[in-house]
């Protein structure tokens, strides 16, 4: 969510740079004038740096969160058993997990799930 808005934002600030049509200079332009247009240019330059910034981030947070591997128990009602399994986060879904391995576990409604950091080996 956060990235579609900024996202946003990069598209209206490029559209206002692309739409805005450079006005005919005037010899007697004065320097707060000139002040005011490169402030400006350097605002929005700014914002432009710290919304990039703030994507990449976000996206390596998200990354390095998914990347982590927890302990994925399932515990079965039917059969009172339960199995651990290696997880990384990014691979548990609502209906199927993903191990380490590669090897894909389909899980049942009845099927109760337990989701805690791997322990350290």
């Amino acid at each position: 969510m956060l990235t579609k808005l900024l996202i946003t934002l990069l598209v209206i600030v490029g559209a206002l740079f692309y739409i805005r049509k450079p006005k005919v200079k005037q010899r007697s332009e004065s320097v707060s004038q000139q002040g005011q247009r490169l402030l400006f240019k350097y605002i929005t330059m700014g914002l432009v740096t710290v919304t990039l910034l703030g994507s990449v981030g976000y996206w390596y947070w998200s990354w390095q969160d998914g990347q982590q591997i927890v302990n994925v128990t399932i515990v079965s009602p039917n059969d009172a058993t339960s199995q651990v399994y290696r997880v990384h986060k990014r691979d548990i879904g609502l209906t199927e997990i993903t191990t380490i391995e590669g090897v894909k576990v389909r899980l049942s409604s009845q099927e109760r799930i337990v989701i805690a950091p791997a322990s350290s080996k």
